[in-house]
C-alpha cells in the first residue's frame, strides 16, 4: 500500500511540473525575440546571440581572411580603374547633360551657369525647330529601312563563312577587315576625302573629275561618271547613285553583325541536322526549322548591335544637328536634342524586343 501511494506521489508531482500553456507559449515568444535579434546583430555586424538572447562569445572573434577570400577582391581591383574613369569622365557628364537639357546654360569664367526653364528647350525643339523633325524622321526612316538589308546580309554571309570550304578563315578575315579600320586611323584617311561624311564610296561628280582615282588622294571611286556617260534621267542616275553608296556602306557595317551570327551558328549541335538528313529535311527546312530558331537570342543581339550602331552613326544629322548646337555655345539646346533622341532610340529598343520576344522566341522554344 505504501508503495501505491508513494506512486501517486509521484505521479502527481510529474503532473505539476508539466509547463502550463502560458508558460509555453512565452517561451515561443522568447525564442522568436531571440532569433529576430540574433539575425538583426548579425546584419549590423555586432554581438551574435543565441535562440535564448545569451551572448555566443566564439562568433564574435574577429576571424582572419583566408586566401581564397583576399583572391575574390583581386577582379574587383582590376576593375577599379574602369570604374574610377566611369564615374569621372561618362557619369558626371551624363548627370550634368540631363541638368543642360531643362536649363539655360552659359559659359562664365569657366564654369557653366545654368538657369531652370523646365520644358523650354523640348517646346522649342518641337514648334520652331523644323529641322529637327525632318532629320528625326529621316534617322528613324533610314533605320528601318538599312536594318533589314544588314541583317539579312550579314546573316547570308554568316552560313556561307561558317560551311567548310578551302580559305574559310581568310574570307573570315576579309570581311571582319572593316571593323579593324573603320576603328583607326585608316579610317580618317580614307574619309578625309570626302569631307569626312563616312563614306567610302563618294558617288558626288563634284569630288573628282575622273572616274576613278587612287583614295587618299582627293578621290576615290565615283561612278557619277560611269552613270551619267549611259544618259539616263537624271531621277534614275540619282538613285543608283544612292544604291550603289548603300550596297558598299551596307557590306562594310556587316563584320560585327557576322562575327556574333558564326558564334551562334557554331553553337548548334550537329546532331540535329545528322537527324534532320536521316528524317529527310530539305537545306531549306533545315534553316527554318533548326538554323533560325536556334540562333534566336543572336538575332536578338544583332537586332540590337545593328540598331543602335545605325542611329549613333557619325554622320547622324541628330548627332550633326547637336553638335551644331554646341558649336553656337546652345548647349541646353543641344542636350535636349540628344536626350530626346536618346528616348526615342529607347523606345524603339523595348518595342523590338518586346515583339521579337512575344512572337519569334516565343514560337521557337
Amino acid at each position: 500500500m505504501k508503495n501505491d501511494e508513494n506512486k501517486v506521489v509521484d505521479t502527481n508531482n510529474t503532473e505539476e511540473k508539466k509547463p502550463s500553456l502560458s508558460e509555453i507559449l512565452k517561451a515561443e515568444e522568447a525564442e522568436l525575440k531571440a532569433k529576430k535579434k540574433a539575425e538583426k546583430a548579425k546584419k549590423k555586424g555586432k554581438v551574435a546571440y543565441d535562440i535564448n538572447g545569451n551572448i555566443i562569445p566564439d562568433l564574435n572573434v574577429k576571424h582572419v581572411r583566408g586566401i581564397e577570400s583576399k583572391k575574390s577582391w583581386y577582379g574587383f581591383y582590376f576593375v577599379l580603374p574602369w570604374i574610377i574613369g566611369m564615374i569621372l569622365f561618362f557619369l558626371i557628364p551624363l548627370i550634368s547633360s540631363l541638368t543642360y537639357a531643362f536649363s539655360d546654360v552659359v559659359p562664365e569664367d569657366g564654369y557653366m551657369e545654368t538657369t531652370w526653364v523646365g520644358m523650354e528647350n523640348y517646346k522649342f525643339i518641337f514648334q520652331n525647330d523644323d529641322t529637327y523633325q525632318l532629320n528625326l524622321l529621316s534617322s528613324i526612316g533610314d533605320f528601318f529601312t538599312q536594318m533589314p538589308i544588314i541583317i539579312i546580309v550579314s546573316l547570308i554571309l554568316a552560313l556561307i563563312l561558317n560551311s567548310n570550304f578551302k580559305g574559310r578563315t581568310f574570307f573570315r578575315g576579309v570581311f571582319f577587315v572593316p571593323v579593324i579600320v573603320a576603328t583607326g586611323v585608316v579610317m580618317g584617311l580614307l574619309t578625309q576625302s570626302y569631307g569626312g561624311n563616312g563614306a567610302i564610296i563618294q558617288l558626288s561628280s563634284s569630288i573628282s573629275t575622273d572616274a576613278y582615282s587612287v583614295v587618299g588622294t582627293g578621290g576615290g571611286m565615283d561612278f557619277s561618271e560611269l552613270l551619267n556617260s549611259l544618259e539616263l534621267p537624271e531621277e534614275i542616275t540619282a538613285q543608283l547613285n544612292i544604291m550603289i553608296t548603300d550596297i558598299f556602306n551596307t557590306i562594310w557595317t556587316c563584320g560585327i553583325p557576322v562575327v556574333l551570327f558564326i558564334a551562334g551558328l557554331q553553337t548548334i549541335p550537329s546532331q540535329l541536322y545528322e537527324a534532320s538528313k536521316v528524317e529527310g529535311a530539305t537545306a531549306w527546312e533545315e534553316f527554318w526549322y533548326i538554323t533560325l530558331p536556334s540562333i534566336g537570342q543572336t538575332l536578338l543581339l544583332v537586332i540590337i548591335f545593328t540598331l543602335i550602331e545605325l542611329l549613333t552613326k557619325a554622320d547622324n544629322p541628330i548627332i550633326n544637328q547637336a553638335y551644331d548646337q554646341i558649336k553656337n555655345v546652345e548647349y541646353g539646346l543641344s542636350s535636349a536634342m540628344l536626350w530626346l533622341f536618346f528616348a526615342i532610340i529607347g523606345a524603339i529598343t523595348g518595342l523590338i524586343i518586346l515583339i521579337f520576344t512575344k512572337t519569334c522566341l516565343k514560337r521557337w522554344e
